[in-house]
C-alpha cells in the first residue's frame, strides 16, 4: 500500500464519527479524493467502511435499547432502493466531486445548526407522519447512493430539528438509516465495479475504521456530544471546500 498514512486518517474519522452515531463516509470520501483514487473505488470503499463502524453502533444501541423500530422503518423503507437506484446513476467523474464537494458543504452546515439545537427531551418528543418520514429517508436515501455515503450526517441534523426524538434515539436511528442505505449502495455499486479495484488497500482501511469504530461507539455516552458534533462539522467543511477547490 502507498499511502499508509491514509490507515491511521481513516481509524481516526471512525473514532470521531461513531462517537455521535455516524459511519464517517463524507469524510472517507473526501480523503480519498485527496489522494486521487479512482472514484468508483472510492464510493466503494467509503460504503463498506461505513457498514463496518454502524454495525458496531447498531448492536450497542440496541442493547441500549434506543432503537425505535416503529419510527424506522417507515424513513428507511424506501431510502433503501432510492439508495440503490441512485448507486447505478452513471455520472462523470468531475461531476461526482462537484457534487461531494457541495453535498458535504451543506452536511457541515446543517450539522452546525443542528448543535445550537436546544435539547429534546422525551416528553417533548413528537411524533412524525409516515408519508413525510418515508419521503425524507428516500430523498436522502438517493443522494447517499449517488454520492456514497451511508445519509446519516444529512438525518440526524433534520430529526434534530423536526424534534422527531430524544438525541440518543435520533443517533441510534442515523446508525441504522447508514447502515440499511451503505449495504444497498454496495449493492448498486457492484452492478458496474471497475475491474482495477485495489482490494488489499480497502482491506487495510476496513481494519482502521473497525478499530476506530469500536473505540468510539463505546465513548459516545461519555463526551459531549455538543463538542463532539461541532468537531465533525468542522471536518466536513474542510473536506468540502478542499475537495470543490481541487476538482471545479
Amino acid at each position: 500500500m502507498e499511502h499508509w498514512e491514509i490507515v491511521f486518517f481513516f481509524l481516526v474519522i471512525a473514532f470521531v464519527y461513531s462517537s455521535v452515531g455516524f459511519g464517517g463516509g463524507s469524510s472517507y470520501l473526501a480523503l480519498l479524493a485527496m489522494y486521487s483514487l479512482p472514484y468508483q473505488e472510492v464510493r466503494l470503499t467509503a460504503l463498506m467502511c461505513n457498514v463496518i463502524v454502524v454495525t458496531g453502533s447498531v448492536i450497542l444501541y440496541a442493547r441500549k435499547k434506543q432503537i425505535n423500530w416503529k419510527k424506522i422503518i417507515p424513513i428507511t423503507l424506501l431510502s433503501v432502493p432510492m439508495a440503490y437506484l441512485g448507486a447505478t446513476v452513471k455520472i462523470s467523474e468531475s461531476t461526482f466531486f462537484r457534487v461531494l464537494g457541495v453535498t458535504l458543504i451543506i452536511a457541515a452546515l446543517l450539522l452546525w445548526i443542528k448543535t445550537k439545537v436546544a435539547r429534546v427531551e422525551a416528553e417533548s418528543a413528537v411524533e412524525s407522519g409516515t408519508i413525510k418520514n418515508s419521503v425524507l429517508g428516500g430523498t436522502i436515501g438517493f443522494l447517499s447512493g449517488m454520492v456514497g455515503i451511508g445519509g446519516g450526517i444529512f438525518l440526524s441534523p433534520l430529526l434534530n430539528l423536526m424534534k422527531w426524538d430524544t438525541p440518543g434515539k435520533i443517533a441510534a436511528t442515523s446508525s441504522v438509516f447508514i447502515l440499511v442505505n451503505s449495504v444497498s449502495g454496495i449493492a448498486g455499486q457492484l452492478m458496474k465495479l471497475s475491474d482495477d479495484i485495489n482490494y488489499i488497500q480497502t482491506g487495510w482501511l476496513c481494519l482502521a475504521v473497525f478499530a476506530g469504530g469500536q473505540i468510539g461507539s463505546r465513548m459516545s455516552l461519555k463526551w459531549d456530544p455538543l463538542i463532539i458534533k461541532r468537531v465533525t462539522a468542522l471536518l466536513v467543511l474542510v473536506a468540502g471546500v478542499n475537495v470543490l477547490i481541487k476538482y471545479w
